[in-house]
């Protein structure tokens, strides 16, 4: 069995969810489709929610019929039948009678936002599953909610999912095409919930993990990642082979295309997967498995939003348990720390979250002394096979960064992995030059 994501652009148009069914009947391969909302739909939820909590509820109104009148344009295109057009008009009125009921509660909780944003997931999925009925093909709607749970920390239940989806998929054994979605789950207390924003991706590589598929497929809009930024930089290729390490690397510091999370389950269970383009089913994609080429550079990736800041103190000389005083306090306030350098007195650290920025350097500065922050930076990352055997590596990479300041550099943590800290006002020009330095490739 494969796993196959579809995103929301790929469903966004009805013309799309008709190549989406093409694809999917186009071998005998059983699959479990995942699907996200459609194109737009999630943030307009999710203003919806805002306009709720801000206690304006004819806004809200305002804002839920326009987003309704899409959807029923949206399903006069979708379906060819009479009866098929029959059964979206009723799933969209059954789905947005619900959606109105909540603006009937107050206070407006976080409860009820998450249950209204799991809505796109909840209306895309069951038009895909009529449009699926409406050509007789052999599939069935499998929800999410009862298999998908997180703890209290958020964190996926993979020993949960793994048996109530096989307890599911043997009560439907026989069927050629399960269709779920992706990003929404319960939390322990039953309640809807979602794996944040990007979280279908994740949803499929759980799922993958959890059958042990045979392969992971991610459908996007683009034919596979890329070397760099497409959106930045003119002349990029497609990456045919990537490690799971790689791949982590580039989604966590940048690359759009994936979920950072996406890998963690698959490479658990050595699940391969393939990212494909829904507008060119024949591009061969990016594969992400356990080995790839010697190539030494792979590609780079920037993550915006980033903040540096600057510790020291001279009772860390020749010291022991510093650092881990340091870190407590990152711990204590839930801060992921990205970078990190070190001297005999100093620490410098990235972050991007800096929900607690202000009460974490109160209490760093009870027991040693802070810079102010630097803030607007960007991680740039480099990623490819940098084992200890390959000499000038480093050199390659500054060399390309000429003339571009620098504020830190990680190198060696992995062999995967080379980040340096900049102000963002620099990312263009580096990742253009990284591009010409690195891959020869220079726009035209």
């Amino acid at each position: 069995m494969q796993v196959w994501k579809f995103g929301g652009t790929s469903v966004g148009k009805p013309e799309r969810m008709h190549s989406i069914r093409n694809l999917i009947t186009s071998d005998d391969q059983q699959k479990i489709i995942v699907l996200s909302a459609l194109s737009g739909t999630t943030n307009a939820l999710l203003s919806i929610a805002e306009s709720l909590k801000a206690d304006q509820p004819e806004e809200a109104a305002e804002k839920i019929e326009h987003l309704k009148a899409h959807y029923d344009s949206f399903v006069r295109e979708l379906y060819k039948t009479t009866d098929g057009l029959t059964k979206g008009q009723k799933i969209i009125e059954n789905e947005f009678s619900f959606i109105r009921s909540l603006t009937r509660i107050r206070p407006f909780t976080l409860k009820q936002e998450k249950e209204l944003v799991a809505e796109g997931e909840l209306l895309s999925t069951q038009l895909f599953q009529a449009c699926l009925e409406e050509s007789n093909d052999d599939s069935v709607l499998l929800p999410a909610l009862e298999f998908m749970r997180v703890d209290a920390d958020g964190e996926p239940e993979l020993d949960f999912t793994e048996r109530k989806l096989r307890e599911l998929l043997r009560a439907h054994g026989g069927k050629k095409l399960i269709v779920t979605q992706g990003f929404i789950c319960r939390n322990p207390r039953g309640e809807v919930d979602n794996l944040k924003r990007g979280g279908s991706d994740y949803t499929a590589s759980l799922i993958g993990g959890a059958i042990r598929a045979d392969e992971i497929q991610i459908w996007t809009d683009i034919d596979g990642m890329h070397n760099n930024d497409p959106r930045i930089v003119k002349k990029t290729f497609p990456i045919r082979a990537l490690t799971f390490e790689e791949a982590a690397e580039l989604a966590y510091f940048g690359a759009k295309i994936l979920h950072p999370s996406t890998i963690t389950p698959a490479k658990m269970f050595g699940v391969p997967v393939r990212l494909k383009n829904t507008m060119d089913p024949q591009a061969e994609g990016t594969l992400i498995a356990s080995k790839t080429s010697d190539q030494v550079f792979k590609a780079v990736a920037a993550k915006d939003g980033i903040t540096a800041l600057y510790i020291h103190s001279l009772r860390m000389l020749n010291a022991y348990g510093f650092l881990r005083r340091i870190f407590e306090v990152f711990e204590k306030y839930k801060t992921p720390v990205d970078l990190i350098a070190t001297s005999e007195v100093s620490v410098s650290v990235t972050i991007d979250k800096t929900d607690n920025l202000t009460e974490l350097m109160a209490e760093l500065r009870t027991f040693c002394d802070l810079e102010e922050p630097d803030y607007d930076q960007t991680i740039v990352c480099i990623v490819g096979n940098f084992s200890a055997d390959h000499a000038g590596i480093a050199l390659k990479v500054l060399k390309a960064l000429e003339g571009i300041p620098i504020r830190m550099i990680s190198y060696g943590g992995t062999e995967h992995n080379i980040s340096l800290l900049m102000h963002g006002r620099y990312k263009a020009d580096a990742l253009n030059a990284l591009n010409e330095g690195l891959f020869n490739l220079v726009e035209a």
